[in-house]
């Protein structure tokens, strides 16, 4: 298996490298992309060294999976060059994830729906996966209509800017800035830029990436993502109002026996998710499980992940696990 990993030497493009290893995904090559002042970098992976290499030569190599970390005009750009050389593209960017032409998957939900066919195939926000994972088999059991959520989210997933101006906050340098504001000590209720309608990208992609992978058009979800100065993984407060009445200790073990969920709910011991205790981990971590006694059929409840991980690179490499698996590459 020829593995490529575009972005190579950016902040998810690492953890990815991090994570084939862990999982032991069957590389016999791997070729490390970034860009042009990247190329001839070394990088280290299970032991051995491997030589940096720009887009154009990673094409020419026919890799059978990319895993892609690279940002979106780069995958707009190059893709489609990687998918007509035969390379199945698996994306971590926004570029493809709302093209009705391309499936949008997290495995547990919908590997499913992946044929030999997908050259390109979208991997959903970091945000997104973690509050997905726990809807869908409640979706299934009580029907959802309507879905509240705020984030509170991790500085890395804007990056090693945002990371560097923490850390400057922290020891009273002034430096190059990732945010408007200051970071240190503060929560910017803002991820990613306004749209027309007054919320912010990281806002809309929580409503439209949910109705796409859950496959019902008909949930409606609002949202309002938040930055705090955190790097362990991203938080969410969610409300969801179902169509039918639930058990709250039925929604526990239905989410209990949910492949990729860990329910950590007890306020007798002080038991609950938290991002500290996430990082580092590929579960979706659910807490806080309570009715909502303010209006019928609602719950609330406390969603923390890895965003680098179960939001971005490990949910990548389960897709190209589900590919290999079912011989679709």
């Amino acid at each position: 298996m020829k593995v490529a990993v575009v972005g190579a030497t950016g902040m998810v493009g690492e953890v990815m490298l991090k994570v084939l290893a862990e999982r032991n995904f069957p590389v016999t090559e791997l070729i490390p992309v970034a860009s042009e002042k990247s190329i001839g970098k070394e990088i280290e992976y299970n032991g051995k060294k491997y030589k940096v290499v720009g887009m154009q030569t990673a094409v020419d190599m026919k890799a059978d999976i990319a895993l892609f970390s690279a940002g979106g005009q780069t995958s707009l750009d190059w893709a489609p060059k990687f998918a007509a050389a035969g390379t199945t593209v698996i994306d971590n960017s926004s570029a493809w994830r709302m093209d009705p032409t391309k499936k949008l998957v997290v495995p547990e939900i919908n590997a499913s729906l992946l044929t030999k066919e997908d050259k390109i195939i979208a991997n959903p926000n970091c945000s997104t996966i973690q509050m997905v994972l726990v809807l869908a088999p409640l979706h299934k059991k009580y029907n959802i209509k309507r879905v509240i959520v705020s984030t509170y989210q991790s500085i890395t997933g804007t990056g090693v800017k945002a990371v560097k101006q923490l850390e400057n906050e922290y020891a009273g340098i002034q430096g190059e800035m990732a945010y408007k504001y200051p970071i240190h000590r503060n929560a910017i209720p803002q991820c990613d830029v306004f749209e027309e309608n007054g919320y912010t990208k990281e806002e809309m992609k929580l409503v439209r990436e949910t109705q796409k992978i859950i496959g019902d058009k008909t949930i409606a979800v609002t949202a309002t993502a938040v930055r705090v100065p955190l790097v362990g993984g991203h938080s969410e407060a969610v409300n969801i109002e179902f169509s039918n009445d639930f058990d709250v200790n039925e929604v526990r073990s239905i989410l209990h026996n949910t492949p990729g969920v860990v329910v950590q709910d007890n306020t007798d011991t002080y038991t609950y998710p938290m991002p500290m205790y996430a990082q580092g981990k590929d579960d979706v971590f659910v807490g806080r499980i309570r009715r909502d006694e303010s209006q019928p059929n609602t719950i609330n409840m406390w969603i923390v992940a890895d965003n680098l991980r179960k939001g971005a690179a490990t949910n990548t490499i389960q897709i190209a696990e589900y590919l290999v698996a079912n011989h679709l590459v």
